[in-house]
């Protein structure tokens, strides 16, 4: 008998029990015939996929083949193992370890009538071939051929003689005529001639091979010379006792291979497949040499080579390694679900970038699934899109610089005179920004708009000493490098000023077109008109040129960038916000403390960021913060309506971030459904506000002012109506929770099938409406009918055969099978038909093939898979309709976080006892008892109340010299200065009981004292560097506050600068300043008068002072209040008294301080300190 070679490879691993055949082994059949197929040469490939759908093979007693089963059995399994693809393909039929090579196929006969008596029954291994020495492959290759022979020539009548109990290769004769036939290890019924000549084999298989030989030579060379005698020496011709040593051996390295058991699979699998994996990492690790390479193999993200080593210490998971090319490789991993976790460490923590390699299936012509793999996306600090760890309340922004890079260094040009283009951006948002800025406010922008990444021109790489360094040095910023691709060559850098004045920048705004897609239907008037200069061109292009580098696949559309030119913003540089500490407490660093965790009461993400960006940016246009003020001030007189507006806004998602998610490609159903709920509650805020209106215009009548709604009109007349998207969206999408567990809707996982299917129907399962289309309705109608024919033939079968635990299931491991929960009670009637199959059996239950239901099975199965594709089409035409609605969306989300933030105002307000301040184009600042917020809600939580102070500047007193005590709240009263124009220009109340304010377009800061070693500078260096900022740059709008200028240095020195200094803020730069000083001689030097509190010299100077309550017991207490006049006692020996310094110090700085003022102006010796 000739059987054909891919039928004899693959029979040798498949089990055949008694004329019942396993589905299970039919699986495996199929799929190891397919492969064969697949893997030899393409001449011979349409020969061989004609019989790689074998079934099985039965072979008889005559030396032919028997009929196959019923096609029916064959029809189930393609369908099931191309839909499990890879997962069929790793399933085990049973324990190979009980699984051994055995003697020829011998003949049985059974009981059962389903079966010819005289049938042969073919059972092999599915373990892999043994090794084994030349000597034994000899001997067995002798034996084995004359079994063949003897088994091929036995008679009829001999089969029907009883036969003695054999070795465990024998078929045992069944007593119980219901029990499963046990397995024997059999090969195949072919005789040596009949052995076709074997093909080509694969490189896998070589590899494999390769591995057996290597270990059977270093075998062989470690065998003694008897030892290799005996085993040449044929069996028959041995003695007893070379037999038994030989035997010994043997069973000697049969346990030596058991105990190895899974090394050895391991070390073989390493060999046979990752050799296309290692060969992708290398390419990718080529292309990305900068990167942490993370490449997704199954469920798993690994690292390899000297990364692995990096890796795993910083991620803290362990270091292991693999084979590969015959050499061992380090190697980590980790699991999927983890990413988030381990991406903060690398990313965020350690600004590690991280190239991500996932893998993307791929099938061959048998049906089983491939893997092609390919870096979809660098990760970087700046370019984070919807990771878990990225901070919901702060903007990510990735920030372009452009500069030429021939900059002169000489003192003698001014700074102003190099030009700087600036553009920004916040992937995970979508909003982009771009400024001219020059070199000497560029470390002041830096500080604003607190990037995560700066990106520069790939030539500034190694030049360290440019100018822009100085700037980016001090905020320790991450930066990286970039080069515009080819086709942004059109905007390239300006060298110049004089070429940066030439350029035609409205060519220059026309070449931008062909950089930035405009996405958005409708886009804001002043981004309509906007004309951007070259510089601002070059770094939109450089910032562009990155994110394409970085975010490949997931690229967005960009829109054209806002504008922000700065001329209505209040100008703070990069020390007055670290001063002020409007966004982070300057000691440790995170927002306890500081004026955004004192006054934010917003309910939203996105409107928290907003708040932020308010703060760092006041506005100097008086309607636009009139505007605030007014919605302020609406809602503050309206406490019920604004509750019940909170509640709505704290409802909505984040919606420009889900949009942004949606133009990138990526986001679920999950937020589908967000986008609904916002739109949604977006309506609903409408029609509130709207009712609101008309039930006051109903209780007022003629006292309704239409003048008190303009506010909130003119913000919502740019609402756009999105309630049909919102319907469309609520019409498709089930409100039930999508688990986040099965993102069956993913790109990533788009072609990944579930392994096993779950017999439900319902909300839980399907995440699109059957209404959406007539395809869903079809399948979903198709389904349910599929659904209850199932559960009819389940009771039908539970009856016919009295099985009360009959069920129908499904499994990887058997298919569509019915299953017996109690098989010792119900299996009788269903072993006495014929139509079921046995494939496996427990000690309490029996699963077997039953035809209906494998049938009815295959169509539930497919008709969900295609309901899985249904869905999948359906979200992409969603997520289509909502990437056309973007700019409405993000429109809308915008007005919804300013009605976030005044709303949070006028809370504010209302708990703090704010009061709304007034503007006039005048330089005036008049408060009357203002308070500085932190340190007032510091004190209440102490259980202390803030002592107000009152403050006045206008053109005949701009500037106030202070003096007083340490500790007696100078540098308070200053910082609460500059927090009042902050707040009030922001468009909120402030601390205070009234304010009369004129614009600030400035405001400078020069409190605290640190030095800077990085850069060589000490704290005196500092404190001078910063002061030459102010005095060059304040005009007459603007706010100065100074404490204590001239301390780092000689009295004489420092009495000197501080002078200087005031003289300067007097003379030329005309501007409201606060000059708080310990040198007490600098208001003599400004000609005080105690009858005035004014300066003879300067007439638009005065005086304040602090002081000091002492009573007669020598006890004091600071007043905390603001008086006219000069305080000439610092009392630096109370505070030090306060701050516990050792009593005999005091006593001895008390008697300095004694012998120091009364000689004052004469010579001093040692021994007059002597005590």
């Amino acid at each position: 008998m000739v059987l054909l070679p891919t039928a004899v490879r693959c029979l040798r691993r498949v089990p055949l029990y008694a004329g019942r055949v396993s589905v299970h082994a039919l699986r495996a059949f199929a799929s190891r015939a397919q492969d064969q197929v697949a893997s030899e040469e393409p001449t011979t490939l349409k020969t061989k996929k004609k019989y790689s759908d074998l079934p099985l093979a039965r072979v008889l007693p005559d030396g032919s083949v028997a009929p196959p089963l019923p096609e029916w059995i064959s029809d189930q399994v393609t369908p099931m193992r191309k839909a499990r693809g890879r997962a069929l393909k790793s399933l085990e039929i049973t324990n190979s370890d009980d699984f051994v090579d055995t003697e020829p196929i011998k003949r049985t006969k059974r009981k059962s009538s389903t079966v010819d008596d005289s049938e042969l029954i073919v059972v092999v291994s599915r373990k892999r071939r043994s090794k084994k020495t030349d000597a034994e492959d000899s001997i067995e290759a002798d034996t084995k051929s004359r079994r063949r022979v003897r088994a091929a020539t036995v008679d009829d009548s001999e089969e029907s003689k009883p036969r003695k109990r054999v070795k465990k290769a024998t078929i045992k004769q069944t007593e119980d005529e219901d029990a499963p036939p046990k397995r024997i290890r059999r090969k195949p019924l072919v005789t040596d001639e009949e052995v076709p000549k074997p093909r080509r084999r694969s490189k896998k298989l070589d590899a494999v091979e390769e591995i057996h030989e290597t270990t059977k030579s270093r075998k062989r060379a470690k065998k003694s010379p008897e030892e290799a005698e005996a085993e040449s020496t044929p069996r028959r011709r041995r003695s007893r006792k070379a037999v038994e040593d030989v035997n010994d051996e043997n069973s000697h390295r049969k346990r030596t291979k058991k105990a190895a058991g899974a090394e050895s699979d391991k070390a073989v699998a390493a060999a046979a497949q990752p050799k296309a994996l290692f060969e992708e990492i290398q390419e990718n690790l080529t292309k990305f040499p900068h990167c942490v390479l993370l490449t997704r193999v199954g469920q798993f993200y690994e690292s390899y080579f000297d990364q692995a080593i990096e890796v795993s210490r910083l991620l803290n998971i362990k270091l292991t390694t693999r084979k590969w090319n015959k050499q061992f490789i380090p190697m980590c991993g980790f699991p999927l679900v983890h990413i988030d976790k381990h991406l903060k460490v690398l990313v965020q923590q350690n600004q590690r970038f991280v190239a991500m390699c996932e893998e993307f299936p791929r099938y061959r012509s048998s049906g089983e699934k491939d893997f092609d793999r390919r870096v979809v996306r660098v990760i970087t600090p700046g370019t984070l899109i919807d990771e878990s760890f990225l901070n919901q309340y702060e903007n990510n922004y990735l920030l372009a610089i452009n500069a030429s890079i021939s900059l002169p260094l000489n003192d003698s040009v001014e700074p102003q005179q190099y030009p700087i283009g600036l553009a920004w951006i916040d992937v995970s948002t979508g909003e982009f920004f771009s400024k001219k800025s020059d070199s000497e406010s560029l470390r002041d922008d830096i500080a604003r708009i607190g990037p995560r990444e700066i990106v520069l021109h790939k030539d500034f790489d190694g030049r360290h000493t440019h100018p822009i360094f100085m700037a980016l040095g001090e905020e320790r910023n991450l930066i990286s490098y970039a080069v515009p691709s080819d086709e942004f060559t059109r905007l390239s850098p300006v060298t110049s000023a004089q070429d940066a004045s030439g350029t035609d920048e409205k060519a220059v705004a026309d070449d931008m077109t062909d950089v930035i897609d405009v996405t958005d239907e409708v886009l804001e008037p002043a981004r309509k008109s906007a004309v951007y200069t070259a510089e601002e061109g070059s770094a939109i292009t450089l910032l562009t040129a990155y994110l394409e580098a970085n975010l490949l696949e997931h690229m967005p559309a960009l829109s054209y960038p806002d504008q922000d030119n700065g001329g209505n913003r209040m100008y703070m540089d990069s020390h007055t916000i670290k001063a002020l500490e409007i966004r982070e407490n300057i000691i440790e660093g995170g927002t306890t403390g500081s004026l955004l965790s004192v006054i934010k009461r917003t309910v939203t993400s996105s409107g928290t960021r907003l708040l932020v960006r308010w703060l760092c940016s006041p506005s100097t246009s008086i309607p636009e913060i009139e505007a605030r003020q007014s919605l302020v001030e609406f809602f503050c007189s309206r406490p019920y309506f604004r509750e019940d507006l909170v509640g709505a806004l704290a409802k909505l998602e984040d919606a420009s971030r889900i949009v942004q998610k949606f133009l990138l490609g990526r986001g679920d159903t999950s937020d589908l459904l967000a986008v609904h709920t916002t739109i949604e509650t977006w309506s609903h805020l409408k029609f509130r506000i709207e009712r609101e209106r008309l039930l006051e215009a109903q209780e007022r009548e003629e006292n309704f002012s239409i003048y008190e709604w303009s506010s909130l009109d003119s913000l919502m007349t740019r609402f756009s109506d999105l309630d049909e998207l919102g319907r469309r969206i609520g019409s498709a999408v089930e409100r039930t929770d999508v688990d986040a567990d099965e993102p069956v809707l993913e790109d990533e996982v788009e072609d990944a099938e579930p392994a096993f299917f779950k017999w439900r129907y319902g909300p839980s399962k399907w995440v699109i409406k059957p209404e959406f289309s007539e395809t869903l309705q079809t399948l979903h109608t198709n389904l349910r009918r599929l659904l209850r024919e199932k559960e009819d033939l389940e009771a039908r079968l539970q009856l016919d055969y009295d099985a009360p635990s009959l069920g129908l299931r499904s499994s990887p491991g058997f298919g569509m099978h019915v299953h017996l929960a109690r098989a010792k009670r119900d299996h009788r009637r269903i072993n006495e038909d014929s139509n079921f199959v046995s494939i496996n059996t427990t000690t309490t239950t029996r699963s077997y093939v039953y035809q209906e239901w494998s049938l009815l099975g295959s169509q539930i199965f497919e008709t969900s898979m295609a309901l899985l594709a249904a869905e999948k089409e359906a979200f992409e035409t969603l997520r289509s309709e909502v990437n056309g609605h973007a700019a409405s969306l993000r429109r809308n989300a915008r007005i919804m976080d300013e009605l976030d933030v005044t709303l949070a105002f006028a809370n504010l307000a209302t708990e703090m006892k704010f009061v709304k301040p007034t503007f006039s184009e005048e330089t005036l600042f008049d408060v009357t008892h203002g308070r500085h917020p932190t340190v007032e809600l510091g004190l209440l939580t102490n259980g202390k109340v803030f002592t107000p102070n009152s403050l006045e500047m206008n053109s005949s007193t701009r500037l106030h010299i202070i003096t007083g005590p340490n500790m007696a709240g100078k540098s308070t009263l200053l910082r609460q200065t500059g927090l009042i124009a902050v707040l009030a220009q922001t468009g909120s109340f402030v601390p205070a009981d009234s304010a009369h304010l004129g614009i600030v377009d400035k405001l400078f800061s020069r409190v605290g004292a640190k030095d800077d070693l990085f850069h060589n500078r000490s704290t005196f260096m500092v404190e001078m560097l910063e002061t030459a900022e102010i005095l060059r740059r304040a005009t007459p709008q603007s706010l100065v506050i100074m404490d204590e200028v001239g301390r780092g240095t000689t009295v004489n020195d420092g009495l000197a600068i501080a002078y200087a200094t005031v003289h300067h803020l007097v003379t030329q730069n005309r501007c409201r300043a606060l000059f708080a000083t310990h040198f007490h001689e600098l208001s003599d030097m400004l000609g005080y008068s105690e009858q005035t509190s004014l300066s003879s010299s300067f007439e638009s100077v005065s005086f304040l002072c602090t002081d000091v309550d002492e009573t007669e017991a020598g006890r004091f207490t600071y007043s905390y209040r603001v008086r006219p006049g000069v305080n000439r006692d610092s009392h630096g020996l109370k505070v030090a008294l306060l701050a516990g310094m050792p009593q005999q110090a005091l006593t001895v700085a008390g008697n300095a301080l004694e012998i120091l003022k009364s000689r004052r102006g004469e010579d001093l010796s040692p021994s007059q300190f002597q005590t």
